[in-house]
């Protein structure tokens, strides 16, 4: 069988039950890092008893035959990544076809994920989310791609590199507006966790500085455009039940032709009377 294992982002501690007893066991442990995976081992008080061989991008293509044929002899492959979940902007989603093609069991520890950590952490409406891996590294497909997301009411989740961070933020503020809300989350689950809230503006203000670390940025969703203060009214509602203050709520979806106050008092109305 193919296991595919989620690894800690930083915490050793985050580290499942079930990662233990597979890295302990598994007759074959394909890591991106095997340096990082026996590390990690290491501080797990694990010992890794089965072969262990690399699997990173430059290697994943000419690993696959041989991984393969280890699940078809019957044969235990651990699939670990540096942290987090494989195939998620990570390797992995090459092997788990392979073998679903070859009809071969695969299966999954689950665990860390800087896609739903952030998310969770953002503060930001994010029932309905969309993932974009990392953004484009050069400026023009970047800001192609925050065009696409002008209109885009689900929020966003995106990884980008330290270095790029001022200028994706900035691209993102020259597309998108100062006004669109997001959150920048840095070094997650680790010593020096820190998330940034706010608006594009102020969080490409705050990068300008220089930033450090792992980065996951999730962009708060597209707001239709109203005139109508009464078509944004479920909209407001929504926000106050994840926790937003009404206030807060109506200036953020106040656009248009609508003004905060219209909204507000728009809601008041609109909500049942207590007797």
């Amino acid at each position: 069988m193919l296991i595919l294992a989620a690894t800690p982002m930083g915490d050793v501690g985050d580290a499942s039950q079930r990662l233990r007893d597979a890295l302990a066991t598994a007759d074959v442990v394909a890591a991106e890092d095997t340096r990082r995976t026996k590390q990690l081992a290491s501080g797990l008080g694990v010992t890794i008893t089965g072969k262990v061989v690399s699997f990173y991008d430059q290697v994943e293509t000419a690993r696959l035959p041989g991984l393969v044929e280890a699940v078809r002899d019957g044969k235990s492959v651990l699939l670990v990544t540096d942290a987090g979940m494989p195939s998620v902007s990570d390797p992995g989603y090459r092997l788990v076809a392979a073998c679903v093609e070859a009809d071969l069991p695969v299966t999954c520890l689950p665990g860390p994920s800087a896609v739903t950590t952030a998310l969770a952490l953002s503060g930001l409406p994010v029932e309905r989310f969309c993932f974009d891996g990392f953004a484009p590294r050069k400026q023009g497909q970047r800001r192609r791609f925050f065009e696409t997301l002008k209109s885009e009411p689900r929020a966003c989740v995106f990884f980008e590199a330290p270095h790029r961070v001022a200028d994706c933020l900035a691209d993102a503020v020259h597309v998108l507006g100062p006004d669109r809300r997001a959150a920048v989350c840095r070094e997650l689950t680790k010593t020096y966790e820190e998330i940034k809230r706010g608006t594009l503006g102020e969080l490409a203000a705050w990068a300008a500085e220089g930033v450090r670390g792992e980065i996951t940025v999730v962009l708060a969703g597209a707001i239709a455009v109203a005139s109508d203060p009464e078509d944004l009214i479920d909209d407001v509602e929504e926000l106050v039940a994840s926790g937003m203050r009404l206030k807060d709520a109506c200036a953020q979806l106040a656009v248009g032709g609508v003004s905060k106050r219209e909204l507000y008092e728009a809601v008041l109305a609109a909500r049942p009377s207590v007797d």
